[in-house]
């Protein structure tokens, strides 16, 4: 009974309406896109899979935030297959050593490592990078990296505030792996081999046609002094910024040095049938896959993972792209995307957060 309450009410919020309309018309229009550019496009765009270089004998290594379930689990195991050895970043220790087992079950060859880590804290996300370091030189590995995937991320249903005071979905889905990226950057750049960022993003970008951005809004604070918590609204936000921080980190690598190997890639899944709405009502989350499963919209986290399996084996040159529907598709995401003007302005705001969250962990190590 308190969960039909629970359901009762959470239909009658802004909210619901938002998710079930908009996020439905945003993941339709995709898919209508593709076919509108299957039937009229000259050349579709779409992008064979290539193999992983090595470095010498040694296998690439690639890193995937958000590995222990869903997406990040079935893009890990496929990766291990293509020759990566796979570094598994999550929350939970427990989550990470079941992840290896079972990608071991499944793969004898797999070369899996494991990291704790909480993407909505800058010092967990420091240590990591730490972490990482020294486990390369023990493992007598050429010290760097050759695939970063940006995939943690949480529908939170409730304000929650991170450790450096921000709102935890903006933190875990944008501020982290922005953190996480430019702390991995120079290890990307130390590849001896081309290396590539894939930053998971999603069809619900495209509900936001105008957004402020400066430091407020980056960590939350506007969006949620709200009366009620405005969840849908922050996750598309969160979804606008990575792609923005895709496109823009694109710009900047490519335009300061034409010869950089460092390719950067937005990947959309679609509708996945995860564990992602597990703060909302259980009977709305299970309406919600058996809707979109009717409509022919679902997909198991093993047919979403393609879409992030192609950006990761894109051919080498291709960077500043979005891929979408599998099978190397790409697509144009939306107009607000492109705005550099303001994906200037989201750069210099994360990146005076991040001065600030090195400066306060500087302090804190020699206090």
């Amino acid at each position: 009974m308190r969960e039909v309450k629970k359901a009762l009410s959470f239909i009658l919020t802004v909210e619901f309406w938002r998710m079930g309309i908009f996020w439905t018309l945003s993941l339709v229009m995709s898919y209508f896109q593709l076919f509108w550019q299957r039937v009229f496009a000259k050349k579709p765009n779409a992008y064979p899979r290539c193999p992983p270089q090595r470095i010498g004998t040694k296998k690439p290594i690639c890193v995937i935030t958000g590995a222990t379930s869903g997406i990040g689990a079935a893009a890990a195991y496929d990766l291990s297959k293509e020759g990566f050895y796979v570094v598994l970043v999550g929350r939970s220790s427990q989550l990470l050593y079941k992840m290896i087992e079972w990608i071991l079950e499944k793969n004898k060859d797999a070369c899996v490592e494991a990291f704790e880590v909480d993407l909505s804290s800058f010092q967990s996300i420091l240590k990591f990078k730490d972490s990482l370091e020294k486990w390369l030189l023990d493992s007598d590995m050429h010290v760097s990296v050759q695939l970063l995937i940006n995939n943690a991320g949480i529908l939170a249903a409730s304000h929650r505030l991170t450790e450096e005071g921000y709102d935890q979905m903006m933190g875990t889905n944008y501020i982290g792996a922005f953190s996480l990226t430019k702390l991995l950057l120079p290890l990307l750049k130390n590849s001896p081999v081309g290396s590539r960022i894939v930053n998971v993003t999603s069809f619900t970008h495209r509900n936001l046609f105008n957004v402020q951005i400066d430091k407020e809004t980056v960590v939350g604070k506007c969006l949620s002094r709200s009366k009620q918590y405005p969840f849908s609204h922050i996750y598309e936000f969160s979804k606008l910024c990575l792609l923005m921080f895709s496109y823009e980190l694109h710009r900047q690598l490519h335009l300061a040095d034409e010869s950089c190997k460092v390719s950067v890639i937005a990947a959309d899944p679609g509708a996945v049938e995860t564990n992602i709405m597990r703060e909302l009502p259980s009977c709305i989350s299970r309406m919600t896959f058996i809707a979109l499963n009717l409509l022919g919209l679902l997909q198991s986290p093993e047919e979403g993972a393609s879409s992030v399996i192609d950006a990761a084996l894109a051919p080498p040159e291709i960077s500043g792209v979005y891929f979408f529907g599998g099978k190397g598709r790409t697509l144009n995401s939306s107009a607000l995307s492109h705005n550099i003007r303001l994906a200037e302005k989201l750069w210099r705001s994360s990146s005076d957060l991040f001065l600030e969250s090195k400066l306060a962990s500087a302090r804190t190590y020699t206090s």
